[in-house]
């Protein structure tokens, strides 16, 4: 930085570009590391494993879940805080309170800048872990493949469940129909099996009923019109009397 005006460092480093703001993200390494590759600090990546050293969490280590380089910070997995309405969220953390205990090597650009300068023995090294992590990677996303296709087949088995459901209703329905349709199905035949004869005779029934109650209704008015003559008579000799 050219200008020592504090004001001027604090406006070049908060309006730094992100390719600069990718350096400042950096923390010091482990002093095995440092012997190691011979640097003190270098820039964190995601998958890199990292000690917090200063705050509430302090002695907590885990992996880099997520870098925020607009507000130079970063993610660890499993450090969280508890909202008011319960839920979890990350809790993100300055990386000048980390520290790196492994790197992620599974760059090829990055272990090309960490060889630089070393033996042939410490790169074999570098090399040999950087394998064991890719082959790490992959066991770790085929085994997340497959738990997405247990979810995805539970959720396709639960789909299918109702779907079972109703259809061992609408065959109970369907078999409970059948005696009434069986029986349906008799009396038609028994119809269309009976003779001309037999048609006659029931219908010759029906008419004499038809006769009966036809001849009953006139009878029945006749004794009304008698009962309502008598009533009008005893009226009129009650209204005789009454005047004499």
């Amino acid at each position: 930085m050219k200008s020592s005006k504090a004001r001027k460092q604090r406006k070049a480093f908060f309006n730094a570009p992100l390719h600069q703001r990718r350096k400042q993200v950096a923390a010091h390494l482990d002093e095995n590391l440092l012997l190691k590759y011979d640097k003190r600090r270098i820039p964190v990546v995601k998958g890199d494993t990292v000690k917090i050293m200063r705050g509430a969490f302090k002695g907590q280590e885990n992996k880099i879940s997520k870098i925020l380089l607009k507000k130079h910070l970063v993610e660890i997995e499993g450090i969280t805080v508890t909202k008011a309405d319960g839920k979890q969220i990350a809790r993100s953390v300055h990386p000048s309170n980390l520290l790196v205990t492994k790197l992620n090597l599974t760059d090829k650009w990055r272990r090309q800048r960490l060889e630089e300068g070393l033996s042939s023995e410490t790169r074999k090294e570098i090399e040999e872990e950087a394998t064991d992590q890719m082959k790490q990677l992959e066991e770790e996303r085929k085994a997340e493949e497959q738990r997405q296709k247990e979810e995805e087949e539970a959720a396709q088995r639960e789909e299918e469940e109702p779907e079972t459901v109703e259809e061992k209703k609408s065959e109970e329905s369907a078999e409970s129909e059948k005696p009434a349709k069986q029986e349906k199905e008799v009396v038609e035949e028994k119809k269309q099996k009976e003779t001309p004869s037999q048609k006659k005779s029931k219908s010759e029934k029906e008419s004499e009923e038809s006769k009966n109650v036809a001849k009953s209704t006139p009878s029945k008015t006749k004794e009304t019109d008698k009962k309502s003559k008598v009533i009008e008579e005893e009226k009129s000799e009650e209204k005789k009397e009454e005047k004499q």
